[in-house]
């Protein structure tokens, strides 16, 4: 896959664009350019765009208060233009977080306000989107998600153990978006290593997932290419923008469909550490080099068996890849309606002219759960456990946050 490296004025192109999309997605573009600039994934990035999103729906919700605010305590500017105050919060947001990136930032800001008449609404909108972001920054000031990541790899069958202090693991004690705790959702323990399910899972991750493949397609191998760890998470922003425009979304609706699915993603760096460090279960090129080591008689060893994708360093079970396509599939189908057949295109986060196309998120979530398969980093039952918690995850969220006003 090609790589290209880009310039603060590309940058400034995505983020604002020629033909701007509304306050809500063209803010969601601008975040995904500021933390490209900054080189900034994972979980960092996650945390930042639900900290945007759910200031700018609180901001929008503090104004026209359609739906519930997930800090409540600014009062309500009813004569505010809620344009205005999504921008700026949005805006402070991101500046607090990436001051190296104020040029960018401001570059897109000034180009929000031109739409939005000068007056008492506008200056009202502003201060209060500063007021609402403040709040939002200061609830997460201390959510326990910042520590560098160390590793080392699996020392006995079955188990994997990390340094200290592992930041995943330190993940599993941070503060999620509106669940009550990191272990609320945690599934039942992966299948014991001398099941049948445990050998059914590892001869197909074996046979489809290493390097040396016989079994896998061109097709197959050029999917797991493309769902790097970067395409992953920001397909799903891609998605969300293109299911709100299709079914043309107000700007409450579609600050509330962004807050609700970015609140799930972060939550997933949150959950899933605590279930993967709760098990410590081992990697297919662990589990597959020592296949002598689990008594089952239905896995043979490979000593020299090689993933076709870089074994991530961390445990494997649950598949945070599956659990992201279990909460975002769960919030946009409760936003947007059920398996909406709206075709989706995902293009490359770091080469534009990479794309691929889905005729619905479904099909686009299969793929990207199949292809941690394909790519000989996961069992299938991690997919399916994960893409279950997602789902639980993703419905408690559109239950209990951002609800409708009665």
């Amino acid at each position: 896959m090609k790589h290209l490296s880009y310039g603060l004025t590309l940058l400034c192109s995505l983020a604002i664009g020629a033909a701007q999309a509304d306050t809500i997605t063209d803010w969601n573009e601008t975040a995904r350019a500021v933390m490209k600039a900054a080189n900034v994934g994972g979980n960092p990035a996650s945390r930042t765009l639900a900290m945007v999103h759910v200031a700018m729906s609180d901001a929008v919700n503090s104004v026209q208060n359609r739906y519930t605010r997930y800090v409540a305590t600014i009062p309500f500017v009813p004569d505010a233009s809620a344009e205005a105050a999504a921008s700026a919060s949005a805006r402070h947001v991101l500046v607090q977080l990436y001051p190296n990136q104020k040029a960018l930032i401001e570059e897109s800001f000034t180009v929000a306000l031109k739409s939005i008449p000068e007056g008492a609404p506008k200056s009202s909108g502003l201060a209060l989107g500063e007021q609402v972001a403040a709040a939002v920054q200061a609830d997460r000031s201390n959510d326990g998600t910042h520590a560098p990541d160390t590793y080392r790899p699996f020392t006995s069958p079955g188990v994997w153990v990390p340094t200290t202090p592992p930041i995943f693991a330190q993940y599993a004690q941070a503060k999620p978006w509106v669940l009550k705790s990191a272990d609320q959702f945690r599934p039942a323990p992966p299948p014991a290593l001398t099941s049948a399910l445990y050998a059914r899972d590892y001869n197909e991750t074996k046979s489809l997932g290493g390097m040396r493949s016989e079994a896998r397609t061109e097709a197959q191998s050029a999917s797991v290419k493309f769902w790097t760890q970067a395409n992953l998470p920001d397909s799903w922003q891609q998605a969300a923008r293109q299911l709100s425009a299709a079914k043309g979304l107000t700007l409450a609706d579609k600050a509330r469909l962004f807050a609700l699915l970015n609140m799930g993603v972060a939550n997933t760096f949150i959950t899933d550490w605590d279930a993967k460090f709760t098990y410590n279960y081992w990697r297919p090129v662990t589990a597959i080099r020592n296949g002598d080591k689990d008594d089952n008689e239905g896995t043979e060893r490979d000593a020299g068996w090689t993933p076709l994708n870089a074994t991530p360093m961390h445990p494997e079970y649950p598949s945070q890849a599956a659990i992201i396509c279990g909460v975002a599939v769960a919030v946009l189908e409760a936003l947007v309606g059920p398996d909406p057949q709206i075709p989706i295109t995902v293009t490359d986060f770091v080469d534009p002219n990479l794309k691929l196309d889905f005729p619905s998120i479904r099909t686009m979530a299969k793929q990207q759960s199949d292809v941690r398969v394909w790519g000989g980093i996961h069992f299938r039952n991690s997919l399916e456990v994960g893409e279950e918690m997602g789902r639980k995850i993703g419905a408690y969220l559109v239950a209990n946050a951002v609800k409708p006003v009665s």
